[in-house]
């Protein structure tokens, strides 16, 4: 009983191609000793093997796998890479059938044994409808499970893919089991990493990642490619528990600015410096913050959660609630300040405090501006 698996080469001795194959052939077959048979019919002196199988031309290229009797055409690369790969991805569905599971790939954890979470795993049968039918950009990894070089992107690709969820798609490949995928985009070695544009017409001809191997470098990658996909953001007024509810624990930072008293500031102040937050927020719209203001005393629970309160206004703090820290602004409250904290916020960097905080802080309902000047209130002289 053969149950080793095995690839089988028909040949004629006069033919120019299987010539041209034979020294890759043998290259292969030594690489795959003890793993998978590799073998060689001359059709010109076993021409009834030749009929059987229904060989027409030559070289042709035959797996021989569970069923002796219905082996699978080989339609891969001439090279021994190719021949490799391919027998290593059969051999694989072989011994995962033979204990009971399915092959779906390892996915690119590498010695983790998955590819992360937040990575989709794609096969032949699910690409299509996964990725070229869909409207969405995404970044996919073609990689070996044996591949040193995947190994070590592995935990970098699962963390980028976690910080890029809800944002960007990062798939992977098993290129040695998936093999039409990796005939279809020419894998030639790995890690290969494609980007597929967000359009339908634009993921016919993905193009080739070139990029850094760390996760910072795939999620800036990533992150410039969608941010001409996002609108401004909205710089919201806290007026309900709601506004910093959303943009605080549902936004990784939140932006909070506190402006001066409408009748400190006008409108036309107030509207200066909304539209250099939005102004900035739309350079930073990559980081998918939210960004909240409220006027100087208007809210004094949230004032007094971050050291804002009573005097210093425009005043800007950035949070982050998961982490319980916020960084605030010592310098000048204009763009070019504001843009230089944002910045070292967005490294990582910046003299963060911690939030003395088990919860949001509470935020009293008030009714938004009315976009109007501000009206003293009207002072009533007593008579002699």
């Amino acid at each position: 009983m053969l149950l080793i698996p095995a690839l089988r080469l028909s040949l004629r001795t006069k033919c120019g191609h299987c010539k041209n194959l034979a020294p890759q052939w043998k290259k292969a077959a030594a690489a795959l000793e003890g793993v998978v048979k590799i073998g060689a019919v001359d059709c010109d002196a076993h021409d009834e093997l030749r009929a059987r199988f229904n060989v027409n031309g030559f070289p042709t290229i035959k797996f021989f796998g569970a069923n002796k009797n219905a082996p699978t055409n080989y339609e891969g690369g001439r090279t021994a890479q190719a021949i490799v790969d391919f027998a290593l991805g059969e051999a694989k569905k072989l011994v995962t059938a033979r204990m009971g599971g399915s092959s779906s790939g390892s996915g690119s954890g590498g010695d983790s044994g998955g590819p992360g979470k937040d990575v989709v795993v794609l096969t032949d049968s699910n690409f299509d409808q996964t990725v070229m039918q869909s409207e969405e950009p995404w970044l996919v990894e073609f990689f070996a499970p044996w591949c040193g070089h995947c190994k070590r992107l592995a935990p970098e690709w699962a963390s980028a893919a976690s910080q890029l969820k809800g944002k960007f798609k990062l798939g992977a490949v098993d290129a040695t089991t998936e093999n039409s995928l990796a005939q279809r985009y020419g894998i030639r070695g790995y890690p290969t990493i494609k980007y597929f544009p967000a359009t339908k017409a634009a993921k016919i001809n993905p193009i080739d990642y070139d990029g850094g191997r760390s996760a910072g470098d795939i999620v800036s990658f990533c992150e410039s490619k969608v941010a001409v996909n996002y609108p401004p953001p909205e710089v919201v007024q806290i007026t309900a528990q709601e506004n910093l509810r959303e943009a605080c624990e549902d936004h990784s930072v939140c932006v909070l600015t506190f402006l001066p008293h409408i009748l400190d500031d006008m409108a036309s102040g107030r509207n200066k410096h909304l539209a250099m937050l939005k102004k900035v927020g739309n350079d930073f719209k990559n980081k998918n913050w939210g960004w909240l203001w409220a006027e100087g005393g208007s809210q004094p629970k949230v004032e007094e959660s971050v050291g804002v309160g009573g005097f210093g206004y425009p005043a800007m703090v950035v949070m982050n609630y998961k982490k319980k820290v916020f960084v605030t602004l010592r310098s000048a409250f204009d763009e070019q300040h504001v843009t230089e904290l944002l910045k070292s916020v967005s490294v990582g960097r910046g003299r963060t405090e911690p939030l003395q905080l088990t919860e949001l802080p509470k935020v009293d309902a008030i009714e938004p501006w009315d976009g109007k000047d501000g009206q003293p209130p009207v002072e009533e002289h007593d008579e002699f």
